[in-house]
């Protein structure tokens, strides 16, 4: 693609960023084919193509964002099917983030925008807040079709039947290695997870230190910073991040780690690029170190082992969440471990097409999100799953509102595979259906 920045603006490492990637695209349109919003909406404004060709002009002319361009650009998933596609090796994740914090500077959004954005960022990354606003939620949820705007009606709907009990590991711990200790890990244990579903970090900390991990829940290490960069607000998200990297590193440098586990795909690739977040910081060595340091579960899994078991008569469809396989370029892991174990693993078609999750997506255009995971649940639920498993928190969430399949997080049946509990909605529905 050409481009006609000028000699000032490209001092600017930003836009000189943004140049060579642009430079990059050759405009071939195989973006397209698996672009979850064009298929959706037909628009080549709604492709990475067409979001390129808005932000090239937006950049070029140092222009404030208008709302032609804000519309596409929200519309955007941020899903990364298109980096997975491209055969030109286009950074589409950096350049649309450019554009998010572009628009975030220069655009007045109406005030219901602001106000709900505003929330997002203030509520979902602090547990203990959005706590308490899942418990008003629940109270208004009787209620809730008569919410005037889709998007508090779909707040309202992220809500639980029941909120989990609050965490035994929101505080520093250490948990021993069972046998031989392998390995000492930190387990990120996440914001919008210690409010939503503790069952995961407890499976997590259970099969790691099953297969030899001393696993350490780092004080001071909360929010990764991926919904608030998602949204555009990179002074939100690189202190929310820089307090993680910051508790870490001290956590390294007194005691040692090997690895800074992640159960929850979002979170993984947002720390897997700290390096590229703080480049130009005071924290560049120590954000490097840490996204040096990441894996999702199934990577540290994966590297001990696993013992072969027999689980044969459950069907486990498998979703692969955008995050795990197009941003951190995981694909066969997790469903290999799910083999391994015993556990008859099936995927939906189209499986590189996003649930429509995607972070905040689900609550800021909760309508093209809806189709998209009725799409995801249809592709699922006609493998004939006796569960549904990801590896990543908001599509459980998603996928979960639109079926009765129980949906777990991979970790979980791992965890039940090598001597854990049943996962909670599984048991019952095992109780009810029992395999053949």
């Amino acid at each position: 693609m050409q481009t006609h920045f000028t000699a000032a603006q490209l001092n600017d490492p930003k836009l000189a960023e943004a140049n060579a990637i642009l430079r990059a695209c050759v405009h071939c349109g195989f973006c397209t084919a698996t672009c979850p919003t064009y298929q959706v909406l037909g628009d080549e404004l709604d492709s990475p193509r067409g979001r390129i060709y808005l932000i090239k002009e937006m950049l070029e002319t140092g222009r404030e964002a208008d709302a032609r361009t804000v519309k596409h650009i929200d519309r955007c998933l941020g899903c990364l099917a298109c980096m997975t596609t491209c055969p030109s090796g286009v950074d589409y994740a950096h350049l649309i983030d450019q554009a998010r914090v572009h628009i975030e500077r220069t655009y007045r959004r109406p005030v219901s925008d602001r106000v709900l954005r505003w929330l997002l960022a203030r509520v979902i990354p602090y547990p203990t807040r959005f706590r308490l606003a899942l418990f008003g939620a629940r109270l208004v949820k009787p209620v809730a079709r008569f919410l005037p705007d889709a998007r508090l009606r779909a707040m309202v709907a992220m809500a639980p039947p029941r909120l989990p009990p609050v965490s035994r590991n929101d505080d520093a711990q250490v948990f021993a290695a069972i046998g031989v200790q392998r390995m000492r890990v930190a387990l990120m244990t996440g914001c919008a997870q210690k409010a939503l579903d503790t069952q995961i970090n407890d499976a997590s900390i259970r099969l790691l230190t099953r297969l030899g991990c001393a696993v350490v829940v780092v004080k001071f290490a909360g929010c990764c910073g991926a919904l608030s960069q998602h949204m555009g607000r990179e002074a939100d998200a690189k202190a929310l991040a820089g307090s993680t990297i910051r508790a870490y590193m001290a956590e390294q440098r007194a005691r040692g780690l090997d690895a800074v586990v992640i159960n929850t795909s979002g979170c993984g690739t947002t720390v897997k690029d700290y390096g590229h977040l703080f480049a130009r910081d005071a924290l560049a060595a120590d954000a490097a170190a840490v996204a040096g340091l990441a894996l999702d579960i199934c990577e540290v899994v994966a590297k001990l082992g696993l013992p072969a078991g027999d689980r044969k008569g459950l069907r486990v469809a498998y979703h692969s969440a955008c995050s795990l396989q197009h941003g951190q370029k995981i694909k066969s892991t997790p469903r290999e471990l799910l083999q391994r174990v015993g556990f008859d693993v099936v995927e939906p078609a189209d499986s590189h097409l996003c649930c429509g999750s995607a972070g905040t997506y689900n609550l800021l255009q909760p309508e093209i999100s809806g189709q998209l995971r009725d799409r995801k649940v249809a592709t699922l639920e006609a493998r004939g799953p006796d569960v549904i498993a990801a590896g990543n928190l908001g599509c459980m969430l998603q996928i979960g509102q639109g079926t009765r399949v129980p949906v777990v997080h991979t970790v979980q049946l791992l965890d039940w595979a090598t001597g854990g509990p049943v996962p909670r909605g599984l048991s019952l529905n095992l109780a009810a259906n029992p395999p053949m």
